[in-house]
């Protein structure tokens, strides 16, 4: 009885060794251990929050955040470009608080209560809460807090510095860029077609894309193939009958050729046909004929589109690569030899310069360079293929095309899609058609043929505009209009 009278509420959580609470030294470390706790928590958030935050990110928040991100980032680079260093400093610190934590605990409390308390306030301020905070504002607490573990690096610096250089030698830097597929995925996760709040738009995400790709995709891919391509031999003679395909095309420039359609010699700009005569049938040789300048089939179009920036020329002739070293002839008659291989194409024939050149330089006389040797005609038409075969022409708008992932298309383009044979007229023709065809058969209708000959003809002029230019439609245009002319004949039958 007299030994349970001894038994005191104290001995629950205390031993008989333990520092009496109201004792000074109990506050002392009491308050050692609320600072451990403390300092534990700051060294667990701060391991999330700076290690999470990479050079890469960084380097974006100093170019393009705001300025109090800017600052805070700026402050946060030194520090965190120590990786390794930096993660063995926090981690060193951390482990030796929450190691003497229960060191002091155990001076106040019994070693069972020093146990749950130091697990329950560890876990809870130590790193639930300071995790959570840092993961969320970590830019800022780092920015805050870089004083600190700037004096903790130093005080850590025997340990955490060779260990942080062999971390380094053995994992190496964790500075990796994105790659372009990565690139491309995190444009369309930003898209807002992606639903996920993002706020660049369709054709934003596109272009961007189309960016991104243009560094893998080659003149081939781009071209307009030789055979679809519109030129003049240069022995045609400038008539209305020339004049008025010219103008049907189009096209302010004009591949030339002579003799063999892939032995292009220069271009014609359009322009300068408007001092000639149509009367005189002036020949093509006569006229300014400007130097086109050749690229490889497998040159990047980024090369072609820094080519074109020189404004030298906004076209140029795709030839073959043969990948072979061969004796390139240009357009000076001058030979030179080139090695024409898959990762460094060079154009074969040079840009010209936009300044310091004279108008000879730029315009081949055709005349006179069938004295000089400057023009290789039909006769030597095997050796211009030989040092490389014109497969397609390139302009500036096809470049464009590939970087939009769009065709662009104008008043006079014949084709929506070179490649596709998709012509412009298809889409109008189509949508048309039946409308016009019912217009007429309701005019011939109310009209009647036999009671009013002398609206008949006005009646054929009208089908024959209807059917103006049907020369252009592709076969499944014609398929949709059989069917038009099928509807036509019922209508025609019950009238």
């Amino acid at each position: 009885m007299n030994a349970a009278a001894m038994v005191t509420p104290r001995a629950f959580y205390a031993d008989s060794n333990d520092i009496d609470f109201g004792n000074p030294m109990w506050f002392v470390y009491a308050g050692v251990s609320c600072f451990l706790v403390l300092f534990a928590g700051i060294m667990s958030g701060l391991t999330l929050g700076l290690m999470s935050l990479g050079i890469v990110e960084l380097e974006i928040l100093q170019r393009s955040g705001s300025s109090t991100e800017k600052k805070q980032a700026a402050v946060i680079f030194p520090v965190v470009q120590k990786q390794h260093q930096l993660l063995v400093t926090l981690l060193l610190c951390n482990a030796a608080a929450m190691e003497a934590l229960p060191l002091y605990l155990d001076k106040l409390f019994h070693p069972v209560v020093a146990v749950i308390l130091s697990v329950t306030f560890v876990l809870a301020f130590g790193e639930i809460i300071p995790q959570a905070a840092c993961s969320r504002y970590g830019l800022a607490v780092g920015a805050n807090c870089v004083w600190l573990v700037r004096v903790l690096m130093i005080i850590c610096y025997p340990i955490a510095f060779p260990i942080g250089k062999i971390l380094d030698s053995v994992l190496g830097h964790h500075d990796a860029l994105f790659r372009r597929p990565q690139l491309k995925a995190l444009v369309s996760i930003h898209s807002q077609e992606a639903g996920k709040g993002g706020e660049l738009t369709h054709d934003e995400a596109t272009i961007i894309n189309g960016a991104l790709d243009l560094t893998e995709k080659t003149a081939a891919e781009a071209m307009t193939p030789i055979e679809s391509t519109f030129s003049l031999d240069v022995e045609t003679k400038l008539n209305w009958e020339t004049i008025g395909k010219i103008l049907a095309r189009g096209h302010s420039r004009i591949p030339v050729y002579s003799g063999n359609p892939k032995n292009i010699i220069g271009l014609l700009l359009v322009k300068n046909l408007l001092t000639v005569r149509a009367e005189t049938e002036t020949p093509v040789s006569s006229v300014s004929v400007r130097r086109m300048p050749r690229v490889p089939a497998d040159m990047p179009l980024y090369d072609i589109l820094n080519e074109f920036q020189k404004g030298g020329s906004h076209m140029a002739a795709v030839v073959k690569v043969t990948g072979k070293k061969k004796k390139l002839i240009s357009s000076d008659g001058m030979a030179e030899d080139k090695l024409l291989t898959e990762g460094d194409s060079q154009l074969k024939i040079p840009l010209l310069d936009k300044y310091g050149r004279e108008a000879d330089t730029v315009v081949v006389n055709i005349e006179k360079a069938e004295q000089n040797g400057l023009v290789t005609y039909s006769s030597n038409a095997g050796e211009d293929v030989e040092d490389g075969e014109v497969i397609g022409i390139i302009t500036l708008e096809d470049v464009f095309e590939e970087l939009l992932q769009e065709e662009i298309v104008d008043e006079t383009d014949v084709y929506i899609d070179v490649h596709k044979s998709c012509t412009m007229v298809m889409a109008e023709y189509a949508s048309q058609l039946l409308l016009q065809l019912l217009q007429l058969l309701e005019h011939l209708r109310l009209v009647g043929f036999k009671r009013q000959p002398q609206l008949a003809q006005a009646s054929n002029d009208r089908a024959r505009r209807c059917w103006y230019g049907l020369d252009t439609v592709t076969t499944q245009h014609m398929k949709m209009l059989s069917v038009c002319l099928a509807y036509a004949v019922n209508c025609v039958l019950y009238v």
